[in-house]
């Protein structure tokens, strides 16, 4: 879907600015746009709805490390080379209202939260004005209000993983009543959340021509379902939503794992969702989405000309943020015959022993088609193999291991050889080796820092983790499983704080 990046739909994007932008504050929704000059035809909907997906291709959300800096930075995958203060605070835990408003350069907490909302904002335009609406066919407003619902529930998704209880609507309010609004516990939204879920599966296309692979379809909202299922610790309903997509889908484990990555093989069959990125859109702007390209290299400084040299024959450079490295711990306690770790670990390369480790599966090192800041890698949200050893996790918690095995080993079975299947293991035994299993499979992608929140073991994870530059074991809580609201929308907002004073411990 490389042209939806070039169909976007301005004039929501002209209009709808962030909550906390003054212009946006003293606008009526509901007077700028209604079913009378709005939406009368498909693609005007259309073009309104890739405005959604366009606000995810932002700094604060998939675009650069977005929320890869609030899902992975802080575990035990990755962390910078260096000090960088834009992560300082999330990885050595020493967060604090101000210090997470500070994380702002090319888009952090602050920018975060008022983009998920802007998403909310503008899918809920878009569904009102859908809502019987007779310039739209059948067919095409259940699949644009799939789409809209998938939206604004996975930026609720997002909102209540980073922030817990948050401002919950899902109508168009008044900006005045929207800054007014209270926090709703997140409880109640994941129920609501599932619910719309269901709705958006229900009325998805199983998969979409190829000019518009990078949308959302129904395995996409089933995918984000089965999180949130394993979240509330429903692990029947978890279980059921992953078979679905294995048994039901298109999508199938590709044989080779590095091929999952292969830049000329986006969209793979293994790929449930990737967000499409084109080069030479906003080519000024930092698009990097985690890509640890080569810095401060080689480890003998000596021989950085020849490196230099060995890398310019190949059109690549030293063009690295080493913001995002393999942590020594990872690199020592991943399996050595294990296949995927050249994937996700290289100490050596052009012959050169490097100075950091570096994720290959992540970077793409091809100056002239891949530059820094203007490259066109898609950016993988969810893969098959993650719904396989969710699937793992549901079955163990729910019947033991004996089910369980083969969802894990469908997995593994690319990893090793000779097979090194799991057999014979108790269900804790399992389930520790499915803490392992989605560390080794999905390094860096995005899931880790969740998971072990939801597992219970954030804390103790960090605290026996080997870190490179900051020393998170002295500092992180048990408030640290969320983030404080920022103190920008605490100023706009104090009533964010009539539910919890703490501002979720922070204060």
């Amino acid at each position: 879907m490389k042209n939806l990046r070039h169909k976007l739909f301005t004039v929501i994007l002209l209009l709808f600015t962030t909550l906390s932008c003054e212009t946006f504050l003293t606008e009526e929704p509901r007077d700028i746009v209604s079913p009378s000059n709005f939406f009368n035809s498909a693609g005007e909907v259309k073009s309104a709805v890739n405005g959604l997906y366009d606000l995810y291709h932002n700094n604060s959300l998939h675009k650069k490390i977005g929320l890869d800096r609030f899902y992975e930075n802080g575990a035990d995958v990755i962390g910078p080379n260096r000090e960088f203060g834009q992560v300082e605070a999330i990885q050595s835990y020493t967060l604090d209202e101000g210090s997470i408003s500070a994380i702002s350069q090319g888009g952090g907490a602050p920018l975060t939260w008022q983009d998920l909302y802007q998403v909310i904002q503008n899918a809920n335009i878009i569904l009102e004005n859908l809502e019987d609406n007779p310039a739209i066919q059948e067919g095409d407003k259940n699949q644009f209000v799939g789409e809209a619902l998938f939206m604004r529930s996975y930026s609720y998704y997002h909102l209540t993983n980073l922030w817990g209880d948050v401002p919950y609507y899902r109508e168009v309010l008044p900006i005045e009543e929207i800054r007014n609004l209270g926090r709703t516990d997140k409880t109640q939204i994941r129920n609501e959340i599932l619910v719309d879920f269901q709705q958006a599966q229900d009325f998805l296309p199983d998969s979409y021509a190829d000019s518009e692979q990078g949308r959302v379809n129904k395995w996409t909202a089933a995918i984000v379902m089965t999180k949130l299922y394993l979240i509330q610790q429903n692990w029947q309903a978890a279980r059921d939503k992953a078979l679905e997509i294995i048994n039901e889908s298109s999508h199938r484990l590709l044989d080779n794992y590095d091929d999952v990555f292969d830049p000329n093989n986006e969209y793979n069959d293994e790929i449930i969702w990737e967000l499409d990125f084109v080069k030479d859109i906003n080519a000024d702007d930092w698009v990097d989405h985690f890509t640890p390209r080569i810095r401060d290299e080689p480890k003998n400084a000596d021989d950085r000309p020849a490196l230099s040299a060995a890398l310019g024959d190949r059109n690549e450079g030293f063009t690295g943020y080493g913001l995002s490295v393999p942590l020594p711990d990872y690199v020592n306690k991943f399996p050595m015959d294990d296949l995927r770790r050249p994937s996700n670990i290289v100490e050596t390369y052009l012959g050169f022993e490097l100075n950091f480790p570096y994720m290959p599966k992540m970077w793409n090192l091809d100056q002239i088609n891949s530059p820094r800041g203007n490259h066109g890698d898609n950016k993988i949200i969810f893969r098959l193999a993650d719904v396989y050893l969710l699937a793992a996790e549901a079955e163990n918690e729910l019947n033991g291991p004996g089910i369980a095995f083969q969802y894990i080993n469908a997995v593994r079975e690319r990893a090793y050889e000779p097979d090194q299947p799991y057999a014979g293991l108790s269900q804790q035994e399992l389930r520790e080796a499915i803490y392992d299993e989605r560390k080794w499979e999905l390094g860096g992608e995005g899931h880790r820092r969740m998971d072990l929140i939801r597992w219970g073991i954030l804390m103790d994870v960090v605290k026996s983790t080997e870190y490179r530059i900051y020393d998170p074991a002295s500092n992180i809580e048990p408030k640290h499983v969320l983030l404080p609201i920022p103190v920008e929308e605490l100023r706009l907002n104090p009533a964010l704080l009539e539910s919890d004073p703490t501002n979720n411990g922070y204060r």
